[in-house]
């Protein structure tokens, strides 16, 4: 008997801030539910044509920020998808409620050190082409969290081997999507 999970259960949505492996980890899951992975800023990219620093640039965050409703509104598949979200999606007023509705939401967590790390080297970050990008991810971070902490259930990446995570986030997906069925 397989332990895979059918096309037809909800969506399984990974939210956090920027560096903490949604796309990374929503590959890895995908694949063991034999859903389809979709990461919403390369969909959002791939559909505009364009990159996310060039979006920003050209029609700036609010634009960008509309781009992101829409695809969770109405871009995707309504089941069987891993949907790594970008940084600032979740945050958007409403949006956690509307990701709730579609499906079980898993935040992952690393510490702001660990962060920095993982994306200070990364320039296809627009929200990091700034003078400070430390002091910007610090703020950026402290205004996140909270709204993150709204999630199903929220997993650390950090100091994890990835079979770890990837099953702790399969055994909590399972665990709220019965509790959502009941």
């Amino acid at each position: 008997m397989s332990n895979k999970t059918t096309q037809s259960e909800k969506n399984l949505y990974l939210v956090g801030f920027m560096g903490v492996g949604k796309s990374h980890f929503g590959r890895l899951v995908a694949s063991e539910l034999d859903f389809q992975f979709l990461d919403s800023d390369h969909e959002i990219s791939k559909k505009e044509k364009r990159s996310i620093p060039e979006i920003f640039e050209k029609y700036g965050e609010p634009y960008f920020r509309k781009l992101e409703h829409s695809f969770i509104e109405s871009g995707h598949p309504n089941s069987g998808c891993v949907v790594a979200c970008g940084g600032g999606l979740a945050v958007q007023g409403g949006m956690m409620d509307v990701l709730k509705s579609k499906g079980v939401v898993v935040a992952l967590f690393a510490s702001k050190e660990e962060i920095l790390e993982r994306i200070l080297k990364n320039k296809n970050r627009p929200l990091l082409n700034v003078e400070n990008p430390k002091e910007k991810i610090e703020n950026l971070l402290e205004e996140r969290s909270p709204i993150y902490l709204e999630s199903d259930v929220s997993i650390a990446t950090q100091g994890r081997n990835i079979q770890e995570v990837s099953n702790g986030i399969i055994r909590s997906y399972k665990k709220i999507l019965s509790r959502k069925r009941a």
